[in-house]
């Protein structure tokens, strides 16, 4: 196995996709995010795997359950399981970020441009247990 190395704060702030996934293990994979303005990825709870977000690039604002956060370049952010939580852009630039899951929750490899896209095939590329290798 190689696992992942790559400078990640370039490959997020060059990303211009919604969701790509960059890496898959056992229990973490490795999505990059952007979200154009006004864009969120919608309200959602994941009852059995943890989140971590890293913002790199713009503005924008982290609900999770009754707490709210403003966040912007350098910002880290850890969603617990079973937490209701939305990530939004605030800003007038795309927001831009890294998320990893713990366990992952998309099939590797994918790449959604769009949030209509991502919320249009989302039930037809949840983790399906293959990993990047």
């Amino acid at each position: 196995m190689h696992g992942f190395h790559d400078d990640i704060e370039k490959l997020t702030t060059g990303n211009a996709d919604f969701r790509r996934v960059l890496y898959t293990g056992h229990n973490l994979q490795l999505v990059l995010m952007t979200l154009p303005p006004g864009c969120d990825i919608g309200s959602e709870v994941h009852a059995d795997r943890d989140q971590f977000f890293r913002v790199e690039e713009g503005s924008g604002k982290v609900e999770i359950d009754d707490s709210s956060y403003d966040v912007g370049d350098g910002s880290g952010i850890i969603v617990p399981a079973g937490a209701r939580h939305n990530v939004r852009n605030t800003g007038s630039a795309p927001l831009k970020l890294y998320t990893i899951y713990g366990p992952p929750e998309h099939k590797d490899g994918i790449v959604q441009s769009t949030r209509a896209e991502a919320d249009a095939r989302h039930l037809q590329e949840e983790w399906d247990g293959k990993t990047s290798e």
